[in-house]
């Protein structure tokens, strides 16, 4: 539910939202929400100062009723 919910927002805020995907993995802290946008959508979806992003994480947390949930936007460019 909480990746659909956060799919829904991200695609709201992003001009290519055919390349929005989030993905759901469990770990030793909790889930983790990975987004991955188009490259050019971003600095849409981190904000100015990471304020679209905090809100995005904030809403996510509410959603998830006090289970620990980090969200993680992933910049695609990157290497690992």
């Amino acid at each position: 539910m909480l990746e659909e919910a956060l799919e829904h927002l991200v695609k709201g805020i992003v001009d290519h939202d055919g390349d929005v995907v989030v993905s759901h993995k469990d770990g030793r802290r909790g889930e983790l929400l990975e987004v991955r946008v188009h490259p050019d959508d971003l600095g849409r979806v981190i904000g100015r100062s990471g304020r679209t992003a905090s809100a995005l994480r904030t809403v996510v947390s509410a959603l998830a009723g006090g289970r620990s949930v980090r969200v993680d936007i992933v910049d695609t460019d990157r290497s690992r």
